[in-house]
């Protein structure tokens, strides 16, 4: 490629920022996981959004549901 503006074919693209994330000028300058991040316990997770557990539950369930139907099981 001549010019870093032009897109790249075939899902490259995000390969690309990744590389360029963890590099300048083409060495390795910092460790991107490097540092501060937020991490929360799965425990944590449930106990501050229970409807998307909820939400998880009924689709479990509906997916038991339309797989009998569908394949009669």
């Amino acid at each position: 490629m001549t010019d870093s503006s032009e897109k790249e074919a075939c899902g490259r693209c995000s390969m690309s920022t990744v590389v360029d994330m963890a590099t300048e000028d083409g060495h390795r300058s910092r460790d991107p996981l490097e540092g501060e991040r937020i991490e929360l316990e799965e425990e944590e997770l449930r106990r501050v959004s229970p409807h998307v557990v909820v939400l998880g539950r009924l689709k479990s369930r509906l997916d038991a549901f339309a797989r009998r139907v569908a394949y009669g099981a």
